[in-house]
């Protein structure tokens, strides 16, 4: 525990003299924090949003380690030339943003390391609870190449997913509606057109069933957002682990904090016209294979 008497000539918010104290509190880490009732302003929990003032105490139940900035774990990357990176995200971490922790910014720090300059750019976006590869730019001639292949849809995306229930048919190509809920952050998929409603395509295979579950590999036709969760969820087979769209009682019973998807594979096309990237054709990237995959194959996820 260290305790803290406040040294300030103004009234300043509880989260920004603690990130002041201690730079390794960034924004995840004071919630999570708070949350725990690790935080106590004069004896009481408070919002991170409350003012201090000079001699206030505030304590934290804290370990040094958790107080100091730790180094980003590096990023695993599956493919690197002069041009493009295909990095590999775990479940867990987003993409980019504000967090402390994200692809992005291990990807920056791992090329740094290397001796090279931290620039990539994303050229698409996975969800924070999925795993798997996901493609990056190095200069600008690569970012225009790989956001032109993937809009042409010629650069094929397979996913690994576990779902709740098993599909019937157990392979087909599902083509419906998907609708944006923006305030609820969250989309909805109906069968017919609709107003504000984009096509979706997405085709799946049934690899494997055991007891409840069946492991599928999916392709991603369109790329709309949450299109696989919330796709599967509307035909009944929601994605294990998946707390928007899945069933919550089977994620807590089967003990998933994180949705069952992982993107497995992308497939470049077996041409491609511009030469500078022409060594890309027919080349084909995979993720490793997810622990719950194994598991549902030998029988010990049901």
């Amino acid at each position: 525990m260290k305790e803290i008497r406040v040294k300030s000539l103004l009234p300043v918010r509880l989260d920004k003299y603690l990130r002041d104290q201690f730079p390794a509190l960034g924004p995840g880490r004071l919630n999570k924090a708070l949350r725990e009732n690790k935080i106590k302003l004069n004896g009481k929990k408070q919002p991170l949003a409350t003012r201090v003032q000079n001699g206030d105490v505030i304590r934290l139940y804290l370990t040094d380690d958790q107080l100091e900035k730790q180094p980003l774990p590096p990023a695993v990357f599956v493919y690197e030339d002069d041009d493009i990176l295909i990095a590999n995200k775990p479940a867990g971490i987003a993409v980019d943003g504000p967090a402390e922790d994200t692809l992005c910014k291990r990807v920056q720090a791992t090329l740094a390391a290397n001796g090279q300059p931290p620039h990539a750019v994303l050229c698409h976006r996975l969800d924070t609870g999925t795993s798997g590869l996901v493609l990056l730019a190095k200069n600008e001639a690569a970012e225009q190449f790989l956001t032109q292949a993937i809009k042409d849809r010629a650069i094929q995306k397979h996913y690994l997913c576990v779902t709740f229930g098993r599909p019937q048919p157990p392979a087909a190509l599902l083509h419906d509606y998907l609708r944006k809920d923006a305030e609820r952050g969250v989309v909805r998929v109906v069968s017919t057109p609709a107003s504000g409603a984009k096509e979706i395509l997405t085709g799946y295979e049934t690899l494997v069933v055991s007891g409840r579950l069946a492991l599928l590999q999916v392709e991603l036709v369109t790329g709309r957002t949450h299109q696989i969760r919330a796709h599967l969820a509307h035909i009944g087979c929601p994605i294990l682990g998946d707390s928007k769209y899945g069933n919550n009682a089977a994620n807590r019973e089967l003990k998933f904090k994180y949705q069952a998807l992982c993107a497995w594979e992308l497939r470049f096309p077996a041409q491609i016209g511009d030469a500078r990237f022409a060594r890309l054709a027919g080349r084909v990237f995979h993720a490793e294979e997810p622990w719950y995959c194994r598991q549902l194959r030998d029988g010990t996820l049901r």
